[in-house]
């Protein structure tokens, strides 16, 4: 029976791109979907940060940071907190995933010149114990080139495919089906849609404009989730998180809807841990949206009073940089969706950075002057846009006016001047004093023992309401959607699994849309820096098991 393709594979993003790149060393013939215009290749990972998690990195020693494979693993495991049966294959990815982080990762991708930032980021600090979640130590290493620089020798050896005739790029196909013809499941079928000039990452047109259908001996689906589909995320919220917020913005593009987890398991995939998810709580709106409710997210340092709708702080150790979903949680027992960040601007000109490769010219465009210009400025030009332009931003001289504006953005009395008041003058008066009981105090001095804080993320101890520091910022904080850390069931080859436990002949998942591997690499929560690490980790595994699958 004739194939059209050795392999199909469905979703040019980050994990099809890195899976299609092992196909095309091995020799075999593919076919590579999306429902996207070809403008959009790289799907989520153009738009990202460039954060890769390594341990024991050259760029770890060099800022004297002490790193392990024991520590790794025991931060990961504490973060994860693996409770449930269908954890079996999440847990042994998450093994092979530190060793991968501690092993030949690094290697592998400066053979394919990948370089980094030299100074590595501490994201996701916990708080809690040495068991429990987050890094223990800073790991995340930022791409030089932010997310395209990590996109681009993938698209290379993708594109070094087609000019060999191994590679067909189908753009606006999408799957609506997966079936068997022989046994396995090797034939995907689908509409194609309308060609769409629009520019990456906005809305395209739905108009039909054909049919397709494809048959190959194997299939990987590499599709996203659905972090876009706020339906979806709202149906799968866990119990655990509180009630779904009302109103979420989104961290990703609306195609990002889910829809080819739900085709996959009605093949006969195994699709787990569909409540594990996670949503940033430090979300502003756009002010320059490219999709639909955009939202970046602040990369805070630790300085910020972070108080809820009402003006209380936030408890310990819900410090900005900490906890994200111990953060959303609480947030979502307050009663409202939404909380504040109160600063000024020597701690957001240090402080804050904003993720997406287009908010970091200076990295995403290799610039060194910029990077140079960035650390001199008084604020970076891409947070001062948001400060003059964004409207979850309220900037004024004096607390007074700061409440009445945080007041009027969101048509709430909620915040109380005098309570405000109290709240950080008792909070300056900790800074003065070296023995401190406030932990966030401690938090930042802390921080600035590590040199790569001091150096470019952590502002000097200073009183907030010190008129030297000012004018005051007050930051409305909304619920950013972004990542979907359950998916289909997949073994340590990214064979995806069946309901009961045998593979599912012929069907290969990676990426977002396998929980980055396993069905939930994470578990309950992530270290960060590991979602694209999990998506070429994931690719690179699918494709390699497929290749020789059908050899």
């Amino acid at each position: 029976m004739a194939y059209d393709a050795d392999v199909i594979v469905i979703g040019a993003g980050l994990a099809g791109l890195a899976a299609t790149a092992e196909l095309v060393d091995a020799g075999r013939k593919v076919i590579l979907l999306d429902q996207e215009p070809e403008q959009s290749i790289g799907g989520q990972a153009h738009w990202s940060f460039g954060g890769l998690f390594f341990v024991d990195s050259p760029e770890q020693r060099r800022m004297r940071i002490k790193d392990s494979h024991a520590l790794a693993l025991q931060d990961w495991m504490g973060t994860a907190g693996f409770d449930r049966p269908e954890d079996h294959w999440p847990r042994k990815w998450a093994e092979a995933y530190v060793d991968f982080a501690a092993g030949e990762k690094r290697s592998w991708l400066h053979k394919q010149g990948v370089r980094w930032f030299p100074v590595v980021g501490w994201a996701e600090r916990g708080g809690y114990d040495a068991n429990g979640h987050g890094n223990s130590v800073p790991r995340f290493h930022i791409t030089w080139g932010t997310g395209p620089g990590l996109v681009a020798p993938f698209e290379r050896r993708v594109r070094a495919g087609v000019a060999r005739g191994l590679v067909q790029l189908k753009f606006r196909h999408r799957v609506t089906g997966l079936s068997r013809s022989a046994g396995d499941v090797d034939t995907v079928s689908g509409e194609v849609l309308e060609p769409s000039d629009i520019l990456r990452g906005q809305a395209s047109g739905r108009a039909v404009a054909g049919a397709f259908e494809f048959r190959a001996q194997a299939v990987i689906v590499t599709s996203g989730g659905i972090g876009g589909n706020h339906d979806l995320v709202r149906a799968n919220w866990p119990e655990r998180l509180g009630t779904p917020p009302e109103r979420m913005i989104s961290g990703v593009p609306a195609h990002v809807d889910g829809e080819m987890l739900g085709i996959a398991e009605g093949a006969g995939a195994r699709l787990i841990n569909r409540d594990r998810m996670w949503h940033y709580t430090e979300g502003i709106q756009n002010w320059n949206p490219i999709w639909d409710k955009h939202g970046i997210r602040i990369l805070p340092g630790p300085s910020s009073l972070w108080l809820d709708a009402r003006g209380k702080r936030l408890p310990v150790p819900l410090f900005p940089g900490f906890d994200t979903l111990g953060t959303l949680e609480h947030i979502m027992k307050t009663g409202y969706d939404y909380t504040w960040f109160v600063l000024d601007q020597k701690i957001i000109g240090k402080e804050f950075a904003l993720s997406g490769s287009e908010q970091n010219p200076d990295l995403t465009g290799k610039s060194v002057k910029g990077v140079f210009q960035r650390a001199r400025a008084d604020v970076p030009g891409p947070v001062q846009a948001f400060m003059d332009k964004g409207v979850d931003f309220v900037v004024e001289k004096d607390l007074g006016a700061l409440v009445r504006g945080m007041n009027a953005l969101t048509k709430e009395s909620l915040i109380d001047e005098a309570a405000l008041r109290q709240e950080i003058t008792a909070r300056d008066r900790e800074i003065a004093n070296p023995f401190t009981k406030d932990l966030q105090v401690t938090a930042i001095r802390g921080a600035r023992a590590y040199l790569g804080d001091k150096l470019i993320r952590t502002a000097t101890p200073h009183r907030i309401l010190d008129p030297k520091a000012g004018p005051l910022i007050a930051v409305r904080l909304n619920i950013l959607t972004r990542k979907t850390l359950g998916g289909l069931e997949t073994d340590l080859s990214s064979q995806v699994l069946t309901e009961g436990g045998d593979p599912l002949s012929g069907v290969y998942a990676a990426g977002e849309a396998a929980g980055f591997g396993g069905g939930g690499v994470h578990g309950y929560r992530s270290l960060e820096g590991t979602f694209l690490g999990g998506c070429l980790f994931s690719g690179r595994a699918a494709g390699r098991a497929a290749a020789k699958a059908v050899g």
